[in-house]
């Protein structure tokens, strides 16, 4: 007989992943409590917009940062604080939909070190390209950059079995071809902004680390590079 709390959803996550998870979900139980008065007194419904002025990201303070040369912590935080900052409610369910699909898919193959490793490293680096090239609108807040970076090792995983399988392994590529379309389409019908160039570099960073990421990876890629 299967244990009662053997039909939660979140038995069969990896607990890296269910962290994540939280730490998305939970600021924005704070915002809508507080806008409805529930904790934090009246202050409470300016709490969004004070975490995205102390924990987003903000190309400016990049580019501030690289003209002076000085990295002060209370902005390099911001690079791993700001896919834990959302817009809006919606924003954050898609965000942790993704996250718990993406997230169950990797956490399952990859270690947990590495499967957060998946996450980061991509929101960092999309927060970087980001900043670079974002003049008009310099803030990034949300999740999805890691997101993409989860996508993008499991396009690498997925990419890896059909090669095995004798498939086509362009297939892999699919799902963030459908997603990448969807943006395009949803900019030029309502206008948009760089954002999907930073959810694009954390694709691609996603992919290629996973060739370092994933069991085994390091040890493959040292024994390569000796023979040579």
């Amino acid at each position: 007989m299967s244990h009662p709390d053997d039909s939660s959803p979140f038995n069969s996550l990896p607990p890296v992943v269910l962290v994540l998870f939280l730490a998305v979900v939970i600021p924005e139980i704070a915002f809508f409590l507080g806008s409805k008065g529930m904790i934090g007194g009246p202050q409470a419904v300016g709490w969004r917009q004070a975490m995205v002025q102390d924990y987003a990201f903000n190309g400016d303070l990049l580019r501030w940062m690289v003209d002076n040369g000085t990295y002060p912590p209370e902005l390099l935080i911001r690079f791993v604080s700001y896919p834990f900052v959302h817009g809006g409610f919606s924003e954050m369910i898609f965000a942790a939909a993704l996250l718990l699909a993406m997230g169950k898919f990797v956490g399952e193959v990859f270690r947990p070190a590495a499967t957060l490793a998946a996450f980061f490293i991509p929101a960092i680096s999309g927060a970087l390209v980001y900043g670079l090239l974002a003049r008009d609108n310099p803030w990034l807040y949300g999740a999805f950059p890691g997101i993409y970076g989860l996508i993008g090792a499991f396009t690498y995983l997925l990419w890896l079995k059909l090669g095995q399988q004798g498939g086509s392994q362009s297939r892999a590529f699919v799902l963030i071809g459908f997603l990448m379309g969807a943006q395009l389409l949803f900019s030029l019908l309502f206008g948009g902004t760089l954002r999907w160039v930073a959810d694009l570099t954390g694709f691609c960073t996603g992919f290629a680390a996973s060739f370092v990421l994933r069991p085994g990876g390091w040890s493959k890629l040292r024994a390569r590079l000796l023979q040579r």
